[in-house]
């Protein structure tokens, strides 16, 4: 936090998932804008995540933030895939076409499927994706499984922030049971959900958008090293 006559102007937030690299939150008072804030916010942070082996830093910039994109563009960060924020409104599910579907929670011997169906879906590789699974594990964080006829086929991970909203994590299905409506369905177990949506997937963006999600936002996202900040 940064503090000017005992008034708060600026704050920097950061966590990993996998000990590789950094998500980068933080915000500066408007008054306080394009004096050096945030970047000595962020020179400070590079110093303690150099300590812990962080590699690289991720911004997400919501696109209408012209003092965001003019920061992002005066640091020399890379562009990465966007994402849209959707926000459920209503839900527009016809019934369902796998009788033997069902979610249920994760189990201690799911995780080998879970790995399995991560790092198929979002081409991670296997390491990285159960580094990431066993570092993101949480009270608030619950992990579903969707199976057909006992036959496990997909997963989605939601973070429960109150008892009306909750955030979609890791949403996928096995690439071999794709195309067949099992997202759909799957959705249909969850209620009152915002999530983000890579803006370069557009057939998990109409997914959501068929079955009742709405785009409230569009972030950008940019990556940078480390070592380019301290």
């Amino acid at each position: 936090m940064c503090q000017i006559d005992n008034q708060l102007v600026g704050f920097l937030s950061w966590y990993t998932s996998d000990g590789i690299e950094a998500n980068i939150n933080g915000m500066v008072h408007p008054d306080f804008r394009r004096q050096g804030v945030f970047h000595d916010l962020l020179k400070s942070a590079a110093s303690d995540m150099q300590m812990q082996g962080i590699q690289t830093c991720r911004f997400r910039i919501p696109s209408n933030s012209e003092s965001g994109m003019d920061y992002i563009r005066y640091l020399g960060a890379s562009a990465a895939p966007s994402e849209f924020l959707m926000v459920f409104n209503r839900a527009q599910i016809a019934g369902s076409s796998h009788s033997g579907l069902a979610v249920r929670l994760e189990e201690d011997q799911d995780l080998e499927f879970m790995v399995k169906c991560s790092s198929q879906a979002f081409g991670d590789s296997e390491s990285w994706t159960r580094n990431y699974l066993t570092r993101t594990r949480e009270p608030a964080r619950i992990t579903y499984i969707a199976v057909d006829n006992m036959i496990p086929v997909g997963m989605i991970r939601v973070n429960y922030l109150d008892t009306n909203t909750a955030v979609i994590h890791d949403f996928c299905v096995l690439p071999s049971c794709q195309g067949r409506g099992y997202g759909r369905e799957i959705l249909s177990e969850v209620v009152q959900i915002r999530l983000g949506v890579v803006t370069q997937n557009r057939n998990a963006l109409s997914l959501y958008q068929s079955v009742g999600f709405e785009v409230t936002a569009e972030f950008n996202y940019y990556v940078i090293s480390v070592d380019m900040i301290c």
